[in-house]
């Protein structure tokens, strides 16, 4: 499960983050497997206008351990019309107790432990009638999702697809709705003969099944658990693919389906890479990747059929804007799931590690592999920075008992953390040793379960080396190291001393790392192990070293003062060897931006090789400081005009539009013609104030064919110089876009809401503003958003709607406040 893109969005944004309980939930066990399912066998079809399936299920089982005379099996929100015995070719109707939630079945004599029987069900499914609570993960949980099913919405494609993590299957046939249970699948789907349709594993069959109708069957010999069974109805075009003789295919809505291959073309060669990484080969028969409207995460691997949410396809120029950390990034995520979740699932939710962390070091693996080290150690600080920003996940351990809800697992901590102390471990083990550990782990647990024990003790075997020490404090402890870091050079003896002081609260962690000396120009390396609350570390040198770079390979989750002064930084900036130590280069440079070091720093990271670092060190600059704009400008005007990423040239766009200067016009005219809406954005907000009658013009042009950046950089543009004539386009726009997209409007609508007269586009926008802080509270800075409120209404105090709008400030501000 890949987390919504828009909470991911938000989240790296440093607002909030998930919030823990305060106190410890009950212990929450491995659920008790009474029965095992061993094959299940369904039979569906639908009801568009009621929102329901109507199906039947044969349930084949096992006692587990000892024998047993009755059978408990997850079915929410069901009518159960019939539950009988299969016994050869007869039936035999069963007794059962049903409460809504679960069905328990009283078979009429004590099976013994391992002793298959059946069971039939006849049934229907009403999701959209269940009382069921998502979470900040994944939307909702009715399992089983009809999107616009009486083509109400005009444009809107018709689509069925199901979410089952974590136990939301139940919501669409009986099952055992647990992750250490596994069940292989035959699926059939009665639909209109004019839809296409997805489910795991292979189709096996199709027939028609009366007028315009027909049923498709799919078969999946593997096993999996029933929270990563799918099925996906609706008008798709496949683009056809394959790896080592295994289809691999991809589902989009037909105007996209042009862009499969650039989106999703790299399948064949991560299939490949992560095959052979993990000495294991992908152990699925088929892999299919499908795109759906209104999903409710960002994505979802199902086995052998992995499903994304409507951000995972675009048009050509929607394609240039994106970025690694956008969909490349999922697809890989997801896949990575097939082996880590998939092949071996993790056997408690409590143990979800061994499912997410694992997907989200996929991530940086394939950066690496794909686009170098430099996108490896960006994705991997991405990560890190994302958890290290969310002080309520530091209270957690990685695996946790004691959660009060199970979807509070989807977080910060098994995500972000997880992922950190993979590439941690990997760096202590070594790359080779660490990725034998996988192959024994995977092999070990094939089509069955894990949990972090046995992922240590895999990892033992492939090392030689006892681990419970690094298991029992990332993974079984909480928080992480605060350290300091000092530096002491004793010219006499020619030592140089390192002192790394943790300062946390509670353990003091064992830490692995390597500490670098330059000098001349070559680098020593010193590999340490830090074991106690303040070590001091020495190495004899021939001179005074140039540069000290403790945890010189940047893999170590901490949160670090390091008193390095700027030369050392700038020198670390020239000579180290990775991203990261750019990147702390700038930033420290950024705290220090009035040093005419910092700004050298600065200047350099302008044209460092690095995009995210040439986008941040615009970010950093201070333009106000007529020395450093002196000297940045020739360069902000090169990276604007010529810059190969889109994202760096409207970031320098940006940038020079702050300086509301009239010689830049014409370069902002020139990016108003580029195919990249970022660019066209940032180019139509820079020329905003040096002429907002040309700015609103070549806004009116860009209404036919707008996106993203550009569909913002409209509404700022409308807001600023627009008035009535454009709400109508602004409120359309906005209840559009996604949730992000919206936040990302309110610049240009809190203007426009300051200007505008009319009493109706006033109540309307509000309105909106409102709704969405009351939703995403958790995730926003709420009091910001009430201030920006007030603002309005004190442009509006001596208007002629000041009473109309005063009032309405008041409710949203209450709503706002109030919210949870």
């Amino acid at each position: 499960m890949q987390k919504s893109l828009f909470l991911i969005l938000l989240l790296s944004r440093a607002l909030v983050g998930s919030a823990q309980p305060t106190s410890p939930a009950p212990y929450h066990e491995a659920a008790r497997r009474v029965n095992d399912l061993v094959h299940t066998k369904l039979n569906v079809r639908f009801d568009y206008a009621k929102r329901y399936l109507y199906g039947e299920a044969e349930l084949t089982l096992k006692p587990h351990g000892v024998a047993t005379d009755s059978l408990r099996l997850d079915a929410k929100g069901m009518d159960i019309k019939t539950v009988k015995l299969v016994q050869g070719g007869s039936r035999t109707p069963l007794k059962y107790d049903y409460n809504r939630r679960q069905l328990l079945i009283h078979l009429p004599q004590a099976v013994a432990a391992g002793q298959a029987y059946t069971v039939y069900l006849d049934y229907t499914a009403k999701p959209d009638e269940l009382d069921a609570k998502g979470s900040a993960a994944i939307g909702q949980a009715k399992g089983l999702y009809f999107i616009n099913p009486d083509s109400a919405v005009v444009g809107k494609p018709v689509q069925i697809w199901t979410q089952g993590e974590s136990e939301s299957n139940s919501a669409w046939f009986p099952t055992i709705d647990k992750p250490n249970q596994k069940t292989t699948l035959d699926l059939s789907l009665t639909v209109p003969a004019k839809y296409i349709t997805l489910s795991n594993g292979r189709l096996t069959r199709q027939t028609p099944a009366g007028p315009g109708l027909r049923t498709d069957t799919w078969q999946l010999t593997e096993p999996c658990a029933p929270y990563l069974v799918m099925m996906a109805v609706g008008d798709f075009r496949i683009t056809k693919d394959s790896w080592r003789g295994k289809e691999v295919n991809y589902y989009l809505e037909p105007r996209y389906a042009a862009q499969a291959k650039q989106i999703f073309g790299q399948t064949p060669q991560m299939l490949e890479f992560f095959s052979q990484r993990l000495g294991v080969d992908f152990p699925w028969n088929k892999y299919s990747q499908i795109v759906c409207r209104d999903y409710v995460a960002g994505a979802m691997e199902n086995a052998s059929a992995s499903l994304f949410g409507e951000q995972a396809q675009g048009t050509a120029r929607e394609l240039l804007d994106w970025e690694y950390a956008g969909v490349e990034r999922e697809i890989a995520h997801e896949l990575f799931h097939h082996w880590f979740g998939d092949y071996v699932t993790c056997e408690s939710w409590s143990n979800l590690t061994v499912n997410e962390s694992f997907a989200n070091f996929s991530e940086v693996l394939w950066a690496e592999h794909a686009h170098g080290p430099d996108a490896g150690q960006q994705q991997a600080d991405a990560s890190r920075r994302t958890y290290l920003r969310t002080p309520t996940s530091y209270t957690r351990p990685l695996v946790y008992f004691n959660y009060a809800d199970k979807e509070d697992m989807f977080d910060n901590v098994t995500y972000q953390k997880g992922g950190s102390i993979l590439n941690m471990l990997r760096a202590y083990l070594g790359e080779d040793v660490f990725f034998q550990g996988l192959k024994r782990y995977l092999t070990q647990n094939a089509f069955g379960t894990g949990e972090a024990h046995q992922l240590r003790l895999a990892l033992e075997e492939a090392s030689g080396k006892d681990l419970n020490w690094f298991f029992n404090q990332w993974y079984f402890g909480a928080g992480h190291p605060v350290v300091t870091i000092d530096y002491a050079w004793d010219a006499a003896k020619k030592v140089q001393s390192v002192t790394v002081k943790q300062t946390q609260a509670g353990t003091v962690f064992q830490l692995p790392f390597t500490i670098d000396y330059y000098v001349g120009g070559r680098a020593v390396h010193q590999p340490v192990m830090m074991t106690e609350a303040t070590q001091t570390f020495t190495m004899p040198l021939a001179a005074k070293p140039n540069l000290v770079n403790v945890d010189a390979e940047n893999v170590l989750l901490w949160q670090k003062t390091d008193h390095k002064s700027l030369a050392e930084f700038a020198y670390q900036q020239r000579h180290a060897a990775h991203y990261l130590d750019r990147r702390e280069a700038l930033r420290a440079a950024g705290d220090q931006a009035a040093d005419p070091v910092a700004q050298q720093i600065l200047l350099a990271g302008l044209t460092d090789k690095s995009p995210a670092l040439r986008d941040m060190a615009i970010e950093l600059l201070d333009l106000k400081n007529a020395p450093l704009r002196k000297a940045a400008t020739p360069l902000l005007t090169q990276l604007a005009a010529t810059d190969a990423t889109p994202r760096v040239q409207a970031s320098a766009l940006a940038a020079l539009g702050t300086l509301k200067e009239k010689r830049y016009a014409p370069l902002f005219a020139k990016a108003l013609g580029s195919r990249s809406y970022q660019v066209q954005g940032a180019a139509l907000v820079a020329l905003l104030p040096l002429n907002p009658a040309q700015a609103l013009a070549r806004a009116t042009a860009f209404e036919a064919d707008n996106k993203g950046a550009l569909t913002s950089a409209l509404v700022t543009v409308y807001g600023t110089a627009g008035g009535a004539a454009q709400w109508p386009l602004v409120r359309a726009k906005y209840d559009a876009a996604d949730p992000n997209g919206r936040f990302q409007m309110f610049t240009g609508l809190f203007e426009m809401l300051g200007r505008l007269d009319d009493p109706t586009a006033l109540t309307e926008g509000i309105a909106r503003i409102r709704d969405l802080a009351v939703k995403f509270k958790p995730y926003v800075d709420a009091p910001r958003i009430v201030a920006q409120l007030r603002q309005v209404q004190q442009r509006q105090a001596s208007r002629p709607n000041a009473a109309l709008v005063a009032g309405l400030v008041e409710q949203a501000a209450g709503a706002i406040e109030a919210a949870k």
